[in-house]
C-alpha cells in the first residue's frame, strides 16, 4: 500500500521563532519570581521524592480487567500499571514515550511524529489489534482500526495512571481489543488544584510548554483547565540528510468533577488540539480535533453501582498524497486526502451482587460514526461519505467458588454494519494462593472487525488506475487466546509477575489479485497463524531511596497462508516485531533532594517488508537518563537524555536511503507547582 504523507518526509521549513526560545523565556520569568523559594531547599516536600513500596505496587487498584476497582494482585489478566510517578521520573514528554514503561508492549518510534505500538505482535504500519481509551473515550480510527499516535496527547502531569493489558479484552471492551487494551486515566479535578507550569527544550523536543490551573466551583465541585505546546525538530535519514519530519502541536482542555459525599458523581471534560507535520512533498499534514465527554455514576454500595457516559469526538486530517507510480510510470497525480470524522458514543453499565457468590456487571452501548472524505487522485475511500452504527451489549459474572477461588464468565455481543453480529466470550479463573501470591488462567475469543481500509479503500481513485481496493467480502479477523499467569510478592523488597500465552488467529488480512485482470489487487482473509510467548516484570527495592525494575518479553509468531489460498506478501505484511525485549530501570533518590533515573533497554532485530521483500532493523541497546533537583517544595529542575548510546539509529521501517533514524537528544525542563 502506498504510504500517505503521515509517513513520508519533506524539506524542513524555517521555524517562525528560535528553537526553544519561548520556553526558556517562560522559565526565566518563573525563576525571577521564585528566587526566594529556590534559596530554601529544605522546604522540599518529602512526598515529592517518595517511591511506591513493593506492597503499594501490588495493592494498586485497576479497573480495566473487570470494569470495577480491584487490586492488581487479584486481577486475572496480564496487566501492568504505569503510575504518575513512573511517568514523571521517566522524563517522557508524550504518551507514546510513556508507554515504553510497559514491559508488555512493543513500542518503536518511526520518525519525529509517528510511532508503532502494539501488544503481542502485529506491530505493522497498519497495526489494528490494540484498543486505546482515554478516560473511557475510544481513540482508534475506523479508517484502519488503529491509532494515530501523533494526535493522542495530554498534559502528562495530570495523568493518574495508564493501565496496560496484554491479551484479549473483547468481552468488556469490544472489537479491536484483540491483543491488548490501553486505558489512560487522568486525575480528577479535585486532585489537580492550584497552578502547575512547565517549560523547557533542547535538541529534542526543541520547545515544550504546559500549564494547568485548578479551582473549586462551590463546596463539592472542582475544575481544571490546561494548555500544552511542543515543537519537535526533524530526525535524520540513513545518509545523514534531514528526515524533514518536524512537528509542532498545541492543545487545551478542561475537566469538571462534582459529587462530594453524594452517591451521585458527575464529570464533564473536553479537549481541543491543532498540529502540523512536515512532509517530503513540501506540504504539511494538518491535524485538528475536539471532544467533549460527560459521565454520571451512582454508588449504591461497595458491590453495586451504575454509570452512564456519552461523548462527542471530532477529528480532521489533511494529508498530502504523492502520485501513484507503478513500474516507474505515474498513473495519477499528487493531491491531498481529507478526512473528517464525527463520533457519537453512549455507554451504560450496571454492577450488582447476586446472592452471596455472584458479582455481575452488564452494559449496553451505541456508537454512530459519520465519516466524510475528500479523496486524492491516488488515495481515497468509496463511498466518500459513510455513516456506521455499532450496537453492543455485554454480561459478565464473577462466581466465588471458594473464598480464594473465583471463576469469571462473560461475553460481549456486537452488531456492526460490515459483518453483522460478533460474539466475544471469555472464561477466567483466579486463585489467590495467599496474601502474597496469585495464579490465574483465561480462555478468550476476540475479533477485529473490518475497517474502511479493508472494505472501502481505493488506492487510485477512478477515473485513474486503481492499484488496490478493499473488498465487500472481507470478514472479521478472530483470535482464540489461552493465557496463564502468576504474581508474587516475595517479601517487602521484591515482587514479580509472569504470564504466558498461546494465540490462534484466523481470517487475518491478506492481499490477492483479480484472476482476469491482475489489477486491482484486493484485500482478503487468506491468512491464519499462531503466536506464543512470555512476559515478565519485576520490582526490587534495594533501599527506601533506591529501586530497580526489570522486564522481559519473548514472542514467537507463525503466520501462514491458508492451504489453497494466496497472499501477494506471503504472510509477511502483518507482523514486524522483535522476538526478545529486555529493560532495566533504576530510580534513585540522592542527597540534596536530587533524583537520578536511568532506563536501559534492548530490542531484538525486527523484520519488515516492502511487498514480498523482507528487510531487517538491527537489534539495539539504548539508554535514557534523567537527573532532577527539587530546589523547593514547588520547583523542580531536570535534565533528560534520550537514546544516549548512539548518535542515531533506526527503530522501525524498511532499510534504505530514506529510512528514518532516531537521534540522541538532550533537553532541560523546569516545573513549578503552587
Amino acid at each position: 500500500m502506498t504510504q500517505s504523507g503521515r509517513e513520508s518526509f519533506a524539506p524542513p521549513r524555517s521555524p517562525p521563532y528560535t528553537a526553544s526560545a519561548r520556553a526558556w523565556l517562560v522559565a526565566a520569568i518563573m525563576l525571577t519570581g521564585l528566587s526566594p523559594l529556590c534559596s530554601v531547599a529544605d522546604e522540599v516536600s518529602t512526598s515529592s521524592l517518595k517511591m511506591l513500596s513493593v506492597e503499594d505496587l501490588m495493592n494498586v487498584e485497576v479497573t480495566s480487567v473487570t470494569r470495577h476497582p480491584q487490586k492488581l494482585l487479584d486481577s486475572a489478566s496480564a496487566i501492568q500499571v504505569i503510575t504518575q510517578e513512573d511517568i514523571r521520573r521517566s522524563g517522557a514528554t508524550s504518551i507514546p514515550e510513556a508507554l515504553r514503561l510497559a514491559d508488555n508492549l512493543q513500542v518503536a518510534q518511526k520518525n519525529s511524529h509517528d510511532w508503532a505500538i502494539s501488544a503481542r505482535g502485529f506491530n505493522t504500519d497498519l497495526a489494528n489489534k490494540l484498543l486505546v481509551m482515554i478516560d473511557g473515550r475510544t481513540v482508534y480510527t475506523p479508517l484502519y482500526s488503529g491509532v494515530f499516535w501523533d494526535v493522542q496527547d495530554y498534559l502528562l502531569e495530570d495523568i493518574d495512571r495508564i493501565e496496560v493489558i496484554s491479551g484479549p479484552g473483547g468481552t468488556l471492551w469490544g472489537a479491536n481489543a484483540v491483543n491488548g487494551v490501553i486505558n489512560i486515566i487522568t486525575k480528577s479535578a479535585a486532585d489537580t488544584q492550584g497552578l502547575y507550569t512547565e517549560a523547557g527544550g533542547g535538541s529534542q523536543p526543541q520547545d515544550l510548554e504546559g500549564a494547568r490551573f485548578g479551582g473549586s466551583l462551590g463546596q463539592d465541585a472542582h475544575y481544571r483547565v490546561y494548555g500544552k505546546f511542543f515543537d519537535r525538530g526533524a530526525e535524520i535519514l540513513t545518509d545523514g540528510a534531514s528526515a524533514s519530519d518536524a512537528w509542532h502541536q498545541g492543545r487545551t482542555g478542561f475537566r469538571i468533577d462534582s459529587g462530594g459525599p453524594s452517591p451521585d458523581k458527575f464529570t464533564v471534560q473536553g479537549d481541543y488540539y491543532d498540529g502540523h507535520e512536515e512532509t517530503q512533498l513540501g506540504r504539511e499534514v494538518d491535524t485538528s480535533g475536539d471532544n467533549v465527554l460527560g459521565r454520571w455514576s451512582r454508588v449504591f454500595s461497595d458491590a453495586s453501582d451504575l454509570s452512564l457516559q456519552a461523548y462527542l469526538d471530532q477529528t480532521h486530517i489533511a494529508d498530502p498524497v504523492g502520485p501513484l507510480v507503478l513500474a516507474g510510470t505515474p498513473f495519477s497525480p499528487a493531491g491531498t486526502f481529507y478526512d473528517d470524522l464525527t463520533t457519537y458514543d453512549i455507554d451504560f453499565q450496571h454492577r450488582f451482587q447476586a446472592g452471596s457468590s455472584n458479582r455481575v456487571v452488564w452494559g449496553l452501548g451505541y456508537r454512530l460514526t459519520h465519516d466524510v472524505d475528500l479523496n486524492a487522485p491516488a488515495l481515497g475511500f468509496l463511498p466518500a461519505v459513510l455513516d456506521q452504527n455499532l450496537y453492543s451489549g455485554f454480561l459478565q459474572d464473577e462466581v466465588a467458588l471458594r473464598s480464594n477461588l473465583s471463576l469469571t464468565l462473560g461475553s460481549k455481543l456486537e452488531h456492526n454494519d460490515y459483518t453483522g453480529f460478533e460474539y466475544e466470550p471469555n472464561a477466567r479463573l483466579s486463585w489467590i494462593l495467599d496474601s502474597t501470591q496469585a495464579l490465574w488462567g483465561a480462555v478468550s475469543r476476540a475479533v477485529r472487525t473490518p475497517s474502511r481500509i479493508d472494505e472501502d479503500l481505493s488506492e487510485g481513485v477512478p477515473p485513474y488506475l486503481v492499484l488496490l481496493k478493499g473488498s465487500t467480502d472481507f470478514t472479521s479477523e478472530s483470535v482464540v487466546a489461552y493465557e496463564l499467569g502468576y504474581r508474587i510478592q516475595l517479601n517487602s523488597q521484591f515482587n514479580a509477575s509472569i504470564s504466558t500465552f498461546y494465540n490462534h488467529y484466523n481470517d487475518v488480512r491478506s492481499t490477492s489479485f483479480t484472476p482476469q485482470t491482475i489489477l486491482p489487487l484486493y484485500f482478503a482473509n487468506n491468512l491464519e497463524g499462531d503466536t506464543d510467548g512470555l512476559e515478565f516484570s519485576g520490582n526490587y527495592r534495594i533501599s527506601d531511596a533506591w529501586s530497580l525494575h526489570g522486564g522481559y518479553t519473548f514472542l514467537n509468531e507463525h503466520l501462514r497462508v491458508k492451504p489453497g489460498e494466496f497472499d501477494l506478501d506471503n504472510a509477511l505484511n502483518e507482523t514486524a516485531d522483535p522476538r526478545h525485549q529486555f529493560s532495566l530501570r533504576s530510580s534513585h533518590n540522592l542527597p540534596m533532594h536530587i533524583e537520578f533515573d536511568a532506563d536501559l533497554r534492548w530490542v531484538d532485530e525486527l523484520h519488515t517488508n516492502n511487498g514480498p521483500m523482507v528487510g531487517t532493523v538491527p537489534a539495539y541497546f539504548e539508554l535514557n537518563t534523567r537527573a532532577a533537583w527539587h530546589a523547593s517544595k514547588r520547583l523542580e529542575l531536570s535534565v533528560v537524555g534520550q537514546n544516549l548510546l548512539h548518535n542515531h539509529h533506526p527503530e522501525y521501517g524498511f532499510p534504505g536511503p530514506t529510512s528514518v533514524e532516531i537521534e540522541r537528544s538532550v533537553y532541560g525542563k523546569i516545573a513549578w507547582r503552587y
